[in-house]
């Protein structure tokens, strides 16, 4: 079966253990935190025995997991066996090995899997097969128009609530960062009382400003068409310090991608197929398609890869201008279709 890290969390100590679970997904704290709750589940149980192999490179003997697999307990009826498979893909012998493991699992083994990286593509027989024997949990990246949902819940879980200009608040101090946003979250359990309602005021006295700013988020927020994000990441990634010359690389790369892909969706090819050969996976597709929603044109996107390399030399020295302000009516005429205008400015 299929569950969402939350609800795989939620369970409780004394439910069913399965005999294999796969929990997977670049949202980290999810991961973590459904890996957790399995462990409680086992300790709850009186599995006292636990092993762990890190099968992160092409090296690892999947033949010591085998191995694994039929020794005889030596402490406990019971054991956790977790495998940590960083890329998701165990290969040929690794895809093999579970997938007998799943046709007869051992009686006194509880297999755990988890991976930090997950797509589409990497579903295959082995991950169909934990499904069917056991429990598949995969921990998307929570999109930020989601994230709002996901800190309200969070809080509730906690005994707290909060009016929408409180979540709102919580949200923007910690854009994107799950992990900032439970440690505040907890914070906030530990001051207020039981059952309080928090207010706007209230959150900003008591939550720092945890924000992630990095190009990574900040080239999603461009491409997502969220311009407000967007210029509140820029402004902490100038307040921290960053340079313009050290975020252009990577600004410059997604907008040559994007100008690949309207030439492609311009002459009526496959979008899908073009993503791919970008190296752009399903999970990371959203922005893009978004993008190209609002600038449907190539020349757009050649002119915004133009204003990008006018505002790296500018930050170089070789041109004139600031190239802050430069580069935000850049990210603002990505954003927004009708800020186009501001790049004749």
């Amino acid at each position: 079966m299929e569950l969402s890290p939350e609800r795989l969390a939620a369970q409780g100590a004394d439910a069913p253990l399965q005999p294999v679970y796969l929990i997977a997904g670049p949202e980290l704290l999810r991961v973590l935190e459904a890996a957790d709750a399995v462990r409680a589940m086992a300790r709850a149980q009186g599995i006292g025995e636990r092993e762990v192999f890190d099968a992160d490179g092409r090296d690892f003997d999947w033949g010591q997991l085998q191995s694994a697999f039929n020794a005889p307990s030596l402490f406990s009826p019971r054991r956790l066996i977790e495998v940590r498979l960083p890329s998701g893909k165990p290969g040929k012998q690794g895809g093999e090995l579970i997938q007998s493991f799943c046709a007869d699992p051992p009686p006194d083994v509880v297999l755990l899997i988890t991976a930090h990286e997950w797509s589409r593509s990497h579903q295959g027989k082995w991950s169909d097969a934990v499904a069917k024997t056991g429990t598949l949990s995969v921990a998307w990246a929570i999109k930020p128009h989601e994230l709002g949902g996901w800190v309200e819940s969070r809080l509730r879980a906690r005994g707290l609530r909060a009016d929408a200009e409180a979540v709102q608040v919580l949200t923007e101090r910690v854009e994107g960062n799950l992990l900032a946003a439970a440690q505040e979250i907890d914070k906030l359990a530990l001051l207020c009382a039981e059952g309080q309602t928090l207010d706007a005021a209230a959150v900003q006295s008591l939550v720092a400003d945890a924000a992630r700013y990095d190009v990574f988020r900040l080239a999603e927020s461009m491409l997502s068409g969220q311009a407000g994000p967007a210029m509140r990441m820029l402004a902490g990634l100038r307040a921290e310090g960053e340079q313009v010359a050290a975020l252009t690389p990577i600004l410059i790369k997604e907008l040559l991608r994007c100008a690949t892909l309207a030439r492609a969706q311009a002459r009526g090819g496959n979008l899908a197929a073009e993503m791919k050969s970008q190296g752009i996976w399903e999970s990371r597709q959203a922005p893009f398609r978004r993008a190209l929603q609002r600038h449907a044109n190539p020349q757009h996107w050649e002119r915004f890869v133009a204003e990008a390399s006018r505002v790296d030399r500018i930050a170089k020295g070789r041109g004139d201008g600031d190239p802050w302000r430069v580069l935000e009516r850049l990210l603002l005429a990505v954003a927004d279709a009708r800020a186009v205008r501001l790049l004749a400015a």
